[in-house]
């Protein structure tokens, strides 16, 4: 009898947050995957280089509006966030969304420091954000990254919530690594809260 190889199926991944620095990265990556159909969701297409937009469909709008966010999602199998501003907002509409279209996998960047006592008022969105995130009853992974440096190095540690945040501040280039593993293997780490660092 014939072996049949099943291959990977294809799946629709969007990117909220388009052109942010990590987001170019995480592009970069998912390029390099089979099977990925990437979708880039940003304010203004003109800031995006062609170089990272071809391949992929552009849709214009913004994450703050609830009626472009749902058209955005819709057909998709995995979201990735990478936004900042008012995330309180955002994601809820994201969230909202994802469980009216029924798409189920988001993958979304807070922030180090987050569960600090006092907390700083500069991390209290990406606080709101993970919080309604793990509250979404979504297959979610949230990323706590350490600062961002742009060291042309790999290398990351994982700490789990409740564990203390170790670790120093961490290139882009290996959070946009994990990012991808996330979404070829979307089964890894669901509703997991996870510190990321330079060990």
């Amino acid at each position: 009898m014939k072996k049949q190889y099943i291959s990977n199926p294809m799946r629709k991944v969007i990117i909220i947050g388009a052109t942010g620095s990590l987001a170019e990265y995480v592009i970069q990556d998912l390029k390099g995957l089979e099977n990925i159909e990437l979708t880039l969701f940003v304010r203004n297409r003109n800031k995006l280089s062609k170089y990272l937009s071809d391949y992929c469909t552009v849709v214009e709008g913004n994450a703050l509006n609830y009626t472009d966010i749902k058209k955005a999602v819709q057909g998709q199998d995995i979201v990735y966030i990478n936004l900042e501003g008012d995330l309180e907002t955002m994601s809820q509409n994201i969230v909202k969304a994802m469980q009216e279209e029924g798409v189920k996998r988001v993958i979304a960047i807070s922030s180090v420091g987050i569960y600090d006592t006092p907390l700083k008022s500069v991390l209290q969105p990406y606080r709101k954000l993970a919080d309604i995130i793990e509250n979404s009853g979504l297959d979610y992974t949230v990323l706590r990254p350490d600062w961002f440096t742009n060291t042309n190095e790999i290398s990351y540690s994982l700490t789990r919530k409740g564990e203390p945040e170790t670790g120093s501040a961490i290139s882009r280039k290996s959070i946009a690594d994990f990012v991808a593993k996330l979404i070829n293997y979307p089964h890894l780490y669901v509703n997991e809260n996870l510190g990321i660092s330079r060990p």
